[in-house]
C-alpha cells in the first residue's frame, strides 16, 4: 500500500493520503483515504497504526457516503424567509464575507461583547477547531464561550485528584485481571479499547459493567450492576467501605502516594453497602461481591466514560472513582488504575495556537455554552451575534425550547459554518459552506490513547466549502486585524500546536501519526501532576472554593422516585450509529436506527398501557416531546431512555429529548446534567400506526 504523503503534484491514477477522524470520540483512528482522479473511493483505517488496527467503526466506515452527502453545503447562502423556515438564496462569498465583518465592526464599536462564538467537538482537530477562530475572537474583544457541554464535570474532578486529564494507557487494560467498564457503552463509543478489554478477557479476566442501561457493552460483560442515574459516587463510596473494613489496601502506598487518607476514610465509612444498595437500587450482595473483586484481584483496571458525570453530582462521583486506585495500590502495575482521558498528558501549546495576548489585557465575559438558552433570552446582558461552527446547539444542547426561542430573535445576526443544513442552520442568517476531513489540514490529540495524529487532506474542496481557518482569515483582514498570526497557514498551525521538540514531526509527516514519550506505569511511586505530588483524596483548592475538599455523593436536581408528577428517570445516551448529532443525515446509518425510540422497562410500560411501537409523549415541566416506545430488556424499571441524538427536524412533532432536559449544572466544572432529568410517559391514543 502506498501511504505517501499528498502533495501538489499530479498523483497517480490511484494514490492513498493518510488523515485522522475528526469525530468526538477516545478512539482518534488513523485513516488511509484512497483517491482516484481526484475522487475518494475506499476510506480505511490505517493497518499500521497501533491502536487503530486498520479497524473503523460503522459510523466513520460511512464517512465517504457522508461526504458525497447530495446535502452537502457548497455554497454561501443567506436567509430569505423567517428564522426556521430553513429559506435561503445563494450568494458570493465577498459579498457574504463583507457584510458578516460590516456588522460584527459595527458590534464591536458599541460593545464587543455582544459578538459571541458557539463551539465544540464537532472536529476533534486543533487546527479547524481552536486555532485561528480563538485569535479573531481575542482580537475582536468578543465573549469568551466556556465549552462545558460535555466533559468538564469529569475532567475538572480528575484535576482535583489526579492533577489533570491522566491515567493509565489504553493498551495495558488488555493485561488486567478485573476491568469496570464504568458509564460507557464502549462497544459502541470506545471500539479500539473494547479490543483490549476482549483480550483481558479471554485471557480470564472478569468485565463488569456499571451502566443504569443494559447497554451493548453490558450484554457481554460477566456482570452488569445497573444502578440509578446519578447514584456513582454511592457505590464509590461503598467499594471503600468495604476496602477498609475488609482491610484490602496497600497502606504504604496510602502513607506515601495520598493526601487526605484518614479524612476519606471517616466518609467512606458512613456508607455500608446496605445504604449504598437503597441509593443506588441494586442488591446490596452485589456491592459487596463487586467490593472483594476489586479487593482481592491484581491488577484492576476502570475505564471510566463521561456519562456518569451528566448529573448534579457528577464531579464528586468522578472524584470518587479517581480515588479506588491509589485505597489498593492498582497504580503500582501498567495495567491497573483508571482512565477517563488520556488528553491531559499532550503538550498542547494552546497560547500559540490560540493566543490569548490578543486580549491585550481585556477580559470579556463568559457564556456558558450548557445555558445558552438562557443567555439568548437575557434581555440585561443581551447576545447581538452569534457565530456557530462545528456545533449544532439547537439539537444538542439542554432545554432545547428556550434555546430555538433564542435562536428565533429577529434582532439576533447568526452566522453559521456547516456542512449540511442541520437544525442550527435553518436559523442562520448566513449559512457559510464548511469542508471536511477530507478537504483540510489538522493536526490531532486523544482522550484514548497517547498519540498524535495529522490530518492531510485528501480531495479538493467540494463546491465553494471554505475551512474555518480560511472564514476567519477573511473576516480577519476585512475586519482590519493585521497581526501576522492572522498569516499563518494551516501547515504553520499544525507545526505550532505542541511545545517545541515535544513531538516527533518528521515521524508524524512520514507516517501520519506518532507517539508520546510516556512511562508505563506513570503513578507507580505518586508522581501525580497535584500541587502535593500526590493522589489528593482531600483537595484544598476544592475547600478553598467553599467546595468540601472530599468527594461525597451528592443526590440529583431531579432524584428518581422523587416526583409523583414526574415518576421516571430520563437519560439520552447516544443511538450506536451516531455521534452527537453528526451522521443523522447519513441514509445507511438513519436505516439501521430507523426513528427516534424511548426504551421503556415491561413494568413501567404496562402500568401506562404502552406496547412497542406505540406513539408516548414524554414530558415534563420544561416540555414535551413524541416519538415511539420501545418495551426494551435495556431499561431497568425506574428509567427510560430516550435516544439521541436525532435533529430536531427528523422527530415525529419537531423535537428531541433535548426538549425535557434542563440547563441546571453540575457541581464541579459547571457542565451540563442531561442524564439528570425527570418525565412522565403517557401513550397517544390513536397514534399507534402514525409515521
Amino acid at each position: 500500500m502506498d501511504l505517501a504523503p499528498a502533495t501538489s503534484e499530479t498523483p497517480s491514477p490511484a494514490h492513498t493520503v493518510r488523515g485522522a477522524c475528526p469525530h468526538d470520540c477516545p478512539d482518534t483512528c488513523a485513516l488511509v483515504t484512497t483517491v482516484k482522479e481526484g475522487v475518494a473511493v475506499k476510506l480505511q483505517g490505517n493497518p499500521e497504526h497501533p491502536h487503530t488496527a486498520g479497524v473503523l467503526c460503522t459510523k466513520v466506515s460511512r464517512y465517504i457516503e457522508r461526504n458525497e452527502h447530495a446535502g452537502r453545503l457548497v455554497q454561501p447562502m443567506r436567509r430569505n424567509g423567517p428564522k426556521g423556515s430553513g429559506r435561503f438564496e445563494p450568494v458570493s462569498w465577498d459579498e457574504a464575507l463583507d457584510d458578516i465583518a460590516a456588522r460584527l465592526t459595527v458590534l464591536k464599536g458599541i460593545n464587543p461583547e455582544t459578538i459571541v462564538p458557539y463551539s465544540y467537538a464537532g472536529t476533534m482537530g486543533l487546527v479547524q477547531g481552536e486555532s485561528m477562530d480563538r485569535r479573531f475572537f481575542h482580537k475582536l474583544g468578543a465573549s469568551l464561550l466556556d465549552r462545558t457541554i460535555c466533559s468538564t464535570a469529569g475532567g475538572e474532578a480528575f484535576g482535583f485528584t489526579l492533577g489533570g486529564k491522566v491515567g493509565m494507557r489504553v493498551e495495558f487494560f488488555s493485561e488486567a485481571k478485573l476491568i469496570l467498564i464504568w458509564g460507557s457503552n464502549s462497544i459502541a463509543s470506545n471500539l479500539h479499547f473494547w479490543r483490549h478489554a476482549q483480550a483481558a478477557k479471554r485471557a480470564g479476566a472478569r468485565l463488569v459493567c456499571i451502566d443504569p442501561r443494559k447497554t451493548e457493552t453490558a450484554d457481554k460483560c460477566d456482570e452488569h450492576i445497573a444502578l440509578l442515574p446519578g447514584t456513582d459516587a454511592a457505590l464509590a463510596l461503598a467499594l471503600m467501605h468495604e476496602l477498609i473494613v475488609n482491610d484490602w489496601l496497600d497502606h504504604d502506598y496510602l502513607a506515601n502516594y495520598t493526601l487526605g487518607w484518614e479524612q476519606l476514610r471517616e466518609r467512606a465509612l458512613q456508607w455500608p453497602p446496605a445504604r449504598a444498595a437503597q441509593v443506588c437500587g441494586v442488591p446490596e450482595a452485589q456491592i459487596v461481591e463487586l467490593a472483594r473483586a476489586y479487593g482481592t484481584t491484581k491488577p484492576a483496571a476502570i475505564r471510566l466514560n463521561y456519562g456518569m458525570q451528566r448529573v448534579r453530582g457528577g464531579g464528586n462521583a468522578a472524584r470518587a472513582v479517581a480515588c479506588l486506585p491509589a485505597l489498593t495500590g492498582a497504580w503500582r502495575h501498567r495495567a491497573g488504575g483508571v482512565l477517563l482521558s488520556s488528553s491531559g498528558q499532550f503538550p498542547i501549546d494552546r497560547a500559540a495556537l490560540q493566543r490569548p495576548d490578543l486580549l491585550a489585557g481585556r477580559t470579556p465575559r463568559t457564556i456558558n455554552m450548557s445555558t445558552i438558552g438562557d443567555a439568548l433570552l437575557d434581555e440585561a446582558n443581551p447576545i447581538k451575534a452569534l457565530v456557530v461552527y462545528n456545533s449544532n446547539p439547537v439539537a444538542v444542547a439542554p432545554e432545547s425550547g428556550k434555546v430555538v426561542a433564542g435562536f428565533e430573535r429577529e434582532d439576533l445576526f447568526t452566522v453559521v459554518m456547516e456542512q449540511f443544513q442541520t437544525d442550527t442552520a435553518d436559523y442562520a442568517d448566513y449559512l457559510l459552506p464548511a469542508t471536511t476531513q477530507l478537504e483540510h489540514w489538522d493536526i490531532h490529540f486523544s482522550y484514548g490513547h497517547t498519540d498524535v495524529l495529522l490530518n492531510q487532506p485528501a480531495l479538493a474542496p467540494r463546491g465553494q466549502a471554505r475551512s474555518n481557518t480560511w472564514v476567519f482569515r477573511e473576516l480577519a483582514r476585512r475586519m482590519g486585524f493585521d497581526e501576522p498570526c492572522f498569516s499563518d497557514d494551516d501547515e504553520a498551525l499544525c507545526r505550532a500546536a505542541f511545545a517545541a521538540g515535544s513531538i516527533d514531526y518528521e515521524q508524524l509527516q512520514a507516517q501520519g501519526f506518532t507517539s508520546l514519550r510516556l512511562p508505563e506505569a506513570p503513578f507507580a511511586q505518586g508522581n501525580f501532576p497535584t500541587p502535593s505530588g500526590k493522589c489528593e483524596f482531600y483537595s484544598e483548592r476544592l475547600a478553598a472554593m467553599g467546595q468540601d475538599g472530599l468527594p461525597d455523593h451528592l443526590p440529583n436536581h431531579e432524584p428518581a422516585g422523587s416526583s409523583a408528577a414526574y415518576p421516571l428517570a430520563m437519560i439520552s445516551p447516544p443511538a450506536r450509529n451516531f455521534l452527537n448529532s453528526s451522521f443523522v443525515n447519513v441514509a445507511s446509518l438513519r436505516a439501521i436506527e430507523g426513528e427516534p425510540l424511548l426504551e421503556i422497562h415491561e413494568a413501567d410500560a404496562a402500568e401506562r398501557g404502552i406496547q412497542s411501537g406505540q406513539v408516548v409523549r414524554i414530558f415534563n415541566q420544561r416540555g414535551e416531546h413524541r416519538c415511539r416506545a420501545e418495551v426494551s430488556r435495556r431499561a431497568r424499571p425506574g428509567v427510560v431512555h430516550g435516544l439521541g441524538i436525532w435533529w430536531r427536524k427528523l422527530g415525529l412533532d419537531g423535537s428531541n429529548v433535548n426538549q425535557l432536559t434542563s440547563q441546571r449544572l453540575t457541581d464541579i466544572g459547571r457542565g451540563p446534567t442531561f442524564y439528570d432529568c425527570l418525565v412522565q410517559v403517557e401513550p397517544v391514543l390513536g397514534a399507534a400506526d402514525q409515521a
